[in-house]
């Protein structure tokens, strides 16, 4: 164990500007890639401290084994002595929409209703507990891949016979509430955490599409077409993401709260407020990409703070 820090990562270029805002503070670390890697059984961890940025949405760049093997890495890495931030709890919540709505449920917040399906047959087995329309979203998400809105069973079957990759990599789907809301007033509301304090919060504003992965990468500030994996299939423009400095104080504190039960050491949260006045937290992301603009708009850079915090923690 000759470093400090390792960073896990799997996408090529989200993690470059906390790789350069680690390098501009002189802090050296290991860039461990999880596209492909390996690791012996009795072999000790690569850092002392690991922070992971592994995603969900590996898949969808073609890279679906790094998700178990993630889970496998993390776990040796845990058991061998290292302090993982971002562990294998996180990353198992991460990957789980049914286990975040359990978690509020437990902590008595507002939450989506959500049923959990594996075929339409027994989706339709319990149609007394669905209404459309209704939110198709896959139970290990990311990036808005293999969302839809529906309004109706057949609409649902029809959908999933014309493409079973909505069935993949992980054969658990949600019919999800659509949670009614006006985005003109508030929009949907990001805050996003590094070791349990609020680092910033923004409102995203969107029209079409479900990809609303604030990285530069797939939706760049300046207008232009992304690169993300995931187009967004519509004309309109893509998500708009704007500063929220003054979020209310109330929605901070349940936002903290939740957050420390998740078990994340950096991540971010996102919750809207419905026409009939609920607050709802519906995701929750340990690999959450964070957005340089906001930061800046706030006095400070967001990836530095993080670059910070690894510092903190590498002692």
């Amino acid at each position: 164990m000759d470093t400090n820090l390792a960073i896990l990562f799997e996408h090529p270029t989200w993690q470059r500007p906390l790789f350069d805002a680690l390098d501009a503070r002189g802090v050296p670390y290991v860039a461990y890639d999880l596209k492909a890697a390996s690791f012996g059984a009795t072999e000790p961890p690569m850092a002392r401290v690991v922070f992971s940025q592994a995603s969900p949405s590996a898949y969808v760049r073609g890279n679906a084994h790094a998700v178990p093997y993630t889970i496998a890495l993390l776990e040796h890495l845990e058991a061998m002595g290292a302090r993982v931030l971002n562990g294998a709890g996180a990353f198992r919540l991460e990957l789980s929409k049914i286990a975040q709505v359990r978690l509020l449920r437990s902590l008595g917040m507002n939450h989506p209703w959500t049923v959990a399906f594996n075929s339409i047959e027994g989706l339709r087995a319990r149609a007394e507990g669905v209404t459309f329309p209704a939110l198709l979203k896959p139970n290990q998400g990311g990036s808005g891949a293999r969302m839809a809105v529906v309004s109706s069973f057949d609409e649902l079957e029809t959908l999933l016979a014309s493409d079973p990759s909505y069935w993949e990599p992980d054969p658990v789907l949600l019919l999800q509430e659509m949670l009614d809301h006006d985005p003109e007033i508030e929009g949907i509301i990001r805050m996003e955490f590094v070791g349990d304090e609020l680092l910033y919060a923004m409102r995203v504003r969107n029209t079409a599409g479900f990809n609303l992965c604030p990285s530069e990468d797939c939706n760049p500030s300046d207008g232009t077409e992304g690169a993300c994996e995931i187009p967004t299939g519509v004309s309109e423009a893509g998500p708009e993401f704007l500063p929220y400095p003054d979020v209310p104080a109330d929605a901070v504190a349940e936002g903290t709260r939740l957050f420390r039960a998740t078990g994340f050491d950096a991540g971010g949260l996102e919750y809207l407020v419905t026409r009939d006045g609920r607050r709802v937290f519906y995701d929750m992301n340990a690999n959450s990409n964070l957005r340089r603009p906001i930061g800046q708009a706030m006095g400070f850079d967001p990836f530095d703070r993080v670059a910070e915090y690894l510092e903190r923690m590498v002692g």
